[in-house]
């Protein structure tokens, strides 16, 4: 399988990618096009971190579960009775039916429709009728407790569910705490696992373009005067700055977000966000998939949900500092608020899009940077690679030892 990857992929060409800004090329159009490679990708780089799977808010109650297919793999993520969420592979251990179909309530068990075992909302088996023959539901050397759902490492932070499809990444605690500590002292310790989700807090937008392009337009703002000319207005180009938290987190911040004055916007504030920061917000690119945001008056979040190499959805949750803000007297503030995020999201899909058309050409071969404007990006493109290369080295040394 490795050696038809390298078929379709140079090493050199991606190893030219981890060059110094002025002398480096973007990832080679194959990654951007190729099926072959969406799934090696999935395996290969998504697999390996903590990946943004769906928002907590889409389980509304204790005893419920969603179906979800990531690249391909089906999964399932519930929320048991006692208001915990799991993420299992959506399988059952007998005949790898698919267990749950649609999104809804579960009064007890998961149950497989095509011979009736079923699971607890933990995963276990919990019966396993007539597999003994009719009417038998135990047979002797079948042991339920080793044919459960296959857990998928998951965790919650800020409204999201992030799994980690390979289990052997670094602890959770560690991967996130950069960008807590860092956000904490904008918002208040604890703060932003109390936000909350209303009316105007969600929208998704369908993308033709690889997921990649979406991660790589968000990491930098050099495209605001032409792209976002009213986001310019009110958050100018000059007025931001390239930030580099560490090798999985890179974006930009603003020094003049003033939506609040173009739009008329009221809404509370976090209490602690500093007096000397109140017209600043960040937008980092939390590798592999997401894409977050903080301001003074709200919090957001986009999940890439890939689907092909030329399509990804895109879902976007707005959160809001706290219940007070989820008071009917600020739902005019909050449509203000997602109308205004809504525009620069569509903004985008025409430019990710004319970028996925054009990774078909010839004529293209990774493109150049800026050096002083593309940075973040940049480091996106290194950590692509860097994932590439460790995958086609260990499986090449993998093959060549067996």
């Amino acid at each position: 399988m490795r050696m038809a990857i390298f078929d379709k992929i140079n090493l050199d060409s991606i190893r030219s990618t981890r060059n110094p800004i002025s002398s480096a090329a973007g990832m080679p159009n194959a990654a951007y096009t190729d099926l072959e490679l969406f799934h090696f990708e999935r395996d290969s780089v998504l697999s390996k971190t903590w990946a943004g799977l769906e928002f907590t808010s889409e389980l509304p109650q204790p005893g419920y579960a969603i179906p979800i297919d990531f690249m391909g793999i089906p999964l399932v993520v519930v929320r048991d009775h006692n208001d915990e969420i799991r993420v299992f592979h959506n399988v059952c251990s007998h005949r790898g039916m698919v267990v749950v179909n649609q999104a809804g309530p579960i009064k007890k068990l998961l149950r497989c429709p095509y011979h009736s075992w079923t699971y607890d909302l933990k995963g276990s088996l919990k019966s396993t009728p007539h597999i003994g023959g009719v009417g038998q539901n135990k047979v002797t050397g079948f042991d339920c407790g080793s044919h459960g759902l296959k857990n998928v490492s998951s965790e919650c932070w800020m409204g999201i569910v992030f799994i980690n499809l390979s289990g052997n990444a670094m602890p959770f605690a560690e991967f996130i705490e950069p960008l807590k500590t860092r956000w904490e002292a904008f918002t208040g310790q604890g703060q932003l696992d109390q936000v909350v989700v209303s009316t105007h807090s969600k929208m998704q937008i369908e993308i033709k373009a690889n997921w990649k392009l979406a991660i790589e337009n968000y990491c930098e703002a050099y495209h605001l005067p032409w792209v976002h000319p009213d986001l310019n207005s009110y958050s100018p180009l000059e007025e931001h700055v390239n930030l580099h938290i560490n090798e999985y987190m890179t974006g930009q911040g603003t020094l003049n977000y003033t939506l609040s004055k173009v739009a008329g916007t009221t809404l509370p504030k976090f209490e602690f966000w500093p007096e000397d920061k109140m017209t600043e917000g960040e937008y980092i690119s939390l590798y592999p998939n997401l894409m977050l945001g903080v301001q003074v008056d709200h919090v957001f979040a986009i999940i890439l949900h890939p689907q092909a190499p030329d399509h990804t959805v895109e879902k976007l949750q707005i959160s809001y500092v706290n219940e007070t803000a989820a008071d009917p007297k600020f739902e005019g503030c909050r449509a203000a608020t997602m109308q205004a995020w809504k525009t620069v999201f569509e903004e985008d899909i025409s430019a990710v899009e004319g970028m996925q058309r054009g990774r078909h050409s010839p004529g293209f071969a990774g493109g150049a940077f800026s050096p002083v404007l593309d940075p973040p990006s940049h480091d996106f493109h290194k950590w692509v690679a860097i994932a590439y290369e460790k995958a086609l080295i260990n499986g090449t040394h993998d093959e060549q030892s067996e």
